[in-house]
């Protein structure tokens, strides 16, 4: 009786076709051999299946294709063809909710992408974006399967452009748990987020073998492309993570405070009624001196649910903190100035990931609050010349196209255009809140004087009383606390203490904004 072709040493599937399904399986599921996982494993990380085990609820993995091969022949192919094809793909559930999850199999062609393998990916993509549910991938492989040639390059290029079509549509979140070299490198930078694990997670455009042939430079791959660098130098890592475990279960923890696709609202935890709660501690925290430095991460602590936040890129650009925590059970994306970094100051890097930010909530229904204590954009030669002006100006343009429900609270200063880029009302906030002792202005009253005042100052017989006095009379005239206020430009000052029961109450109010931008294709955000 012919048979149909299959590994060898199975049962005949015509003739024991349930015994030959679950051995095929079985086999497709553990990999090429025991000696590729124990590999794995020595080099400290897990195996495609268990990683998934990890990221999804138990049991709940359905895995699509397979059993799928690839058809390639010549340069060794034809003689190794295992189920799989070196990616597993599938869906299931995290806290319940579904997730769509592909992840590339190092065992298996060392994960290399080939045609059969891309069109595993594809079709996973087009039915995540179908069923409006996130996509998460676990990368670990060498790139373009090299014996497959274009067929292999051409696999990528019908990944960038479903990740591009998924956009805004579905959270797309990237996790680089091994090497992730060439062309393969671009997907997780299509993505809204980015995981990298210290020591194991690598990704570059060209390795170091081509960068000492091309410039001389000696340099590993952890020092060209390592966990650290993308997380504090690059900026392309969101996550940096200590261990697969802690990083899955991040992973996890995001999901869970996003929404499903954009047309979906984040989910909501119910809580008991505390919208008279005070935050007792946050009439201390912040510094009357305007040159003292705090860490507003722990006022945030203060404002926020459980005192819980996720911060985005924790250790890059570190004087802009960009979080997602709740706020009475429902999801915020928090955006604040960092005093203990730079005295807050805003520069390229900090417009670059500030601005990313407000576009990825906007884009999932995730409202906004704006923490203000700025004292403005960074000066400098070099920032001018990287281009600030375009660069810092992404922000603001994030901010002027952001339509979901904005607040914004001054707590110390705010100077010039950073105070207009930092969701001023002027821009678009829904509500402008201050904290007494605020100064909102066009700079400090000590550099104002001596703009203003100038020719005065140097022909007082004592210029230093001279200056002082009107330094004075500019902060009475134009930087007291109620100066916005009295002008419309602050819809409240309040106690901050309040600030927590004030915000609740605000944003319940916004719950049901609607906000439309003019019909177009799409806008020109500066580059």
């Amino acid at each position: 009786m012919p048979t149909v072709d299959g590994p060898a040493g199975l049962a005949d599937p015509l003739t024991d076709p349930l015994e030959a399904l679950r051995a095929l399986k079985e086999q497709a599921g553990s990999g090429p051999d025991p000696e590729a996982t124990r590999r794995q494993h020595a080099k400290g990380k897990l195996t495609a299946h268990e990683r998934i085990g990890l990221l999804l609820d138990k049991g709940s993995f359905t895995e699509v294709e397979p059993l799928r091969r690839h058809r390639a022949s010549g340069f060794g192919l034809e003689a190794k063809r295992p189920h799989g094809d070196g990616v597993v793909t599938g869906f299931g559930t995290v806290e319940g909710r579904t997730v769509f999850v592909y992840a590339a199999d190092f065992r298996v062609f060392g994960g290399a992408l080939g045609e059969a393998h891309a069109q595993k990916i594809h079709k996973l993509m087009d039915m995540a974006i179908a069923a409006g549910a996130p996509l998460v991938s676990l990368n670990d492989g060498a790139g373009a399967r090299i014996q497959e040639g274009v067929s292999a390059l051409a696999g990528y290029g019908g990944i960038f452009r479903r990740h591009t079509k998924a956009s805004g549509v579905i959270p797309q979140i990237s996790v680089m748990l091994g090497p992730c070299a060439g062309g393969a490198a671009y997907a997780p930078a299509l993505t809204d987020f980015v995981f990298v694990v210290r020591d194991i997670s690598q990704m570059f455009i060209t390795g170091p073998d081509v960068v000492r042939a091309v410039t001389g430079e000696d340099v590993s791959m952890d020092e060209l492309g390592g966990a650290q660098v993308h997380g504090e130098v690059s900026g392309v890592a969101h996550f940096v993570c200590d261990t697969e475990e802690d990083c899955l279960a991040e992973v996890r923890l995001l999901l869970s405070m996003l929404p499903a696709n954009n047309r979906d609202l984040p989910p909501a935890v119910p809580r008991p009624d505390l919208t008279q709660e005070r935050a007792e501690a946050l009439a201390q925290l912040v510094p009357r001196d305007g040159n003292r430095a705090y860490d507003v991460g722990e006022v945030i602590a203060e404002i926020v649910d459980d005192g819980d936040y996720l911060e985005v890129h924790a250790s890059w650009a570190a004087n802009l903190v960009c979080a997602l925590a709740r706020l009475d059970g429902h999801v915020v994306g928090i955006v604040a100035n960092q005093p203990s970094v730079f005295a807050g100051v805003l520069d390229i890097r900090a417009s670059e990931k500030g601005a990313r930010f407000v576009q990825f909530c906007d884009a999932f229904n995730i409202s906004l609050l704006t923490l203000v204590d700025v004292p403005g954009f960074l000066p400098g030669v070099g920032q001018e010349h990287e281009g600030i002006i375009r660069r810092g100006a992404k922000l603001l343009y994030a901010y002027c196209n952001a339509t979901v429900p904005r607040i914004s609270v001054v707590l110390r200063k705010a100077y010039g255009g950073a105070y207009i880029v930092m969701d001023s009302r002027s821009i678009g906030a829904d509500v402008a809140l201050a904290w007494p002792g605020n100064e909102i202005a066009v700079m400090g009253a000590e550099a104002a004087a001596d703009v203003i005042f100038r020719r005065e100052i140097a022909a007082s017989d004592d210029p230093g009383a001279t200056r002082e006095r009107k330094v004075a009379q500019y902060r009475e005239e134009l930087v007291h606390p109620y100066y916005a206020a009295e002008r419309g430009l602050v819809d409240d000052v309040i106690d901050p203490r309040d600030t927590r029961t004030v915000l609740i109450r605000c944003f319940a109010m916004l719950h049901s904004k609607h906000a439309d931008l003019p019909r177009r294709k799409h806008g020109n955000p500066p580059q």
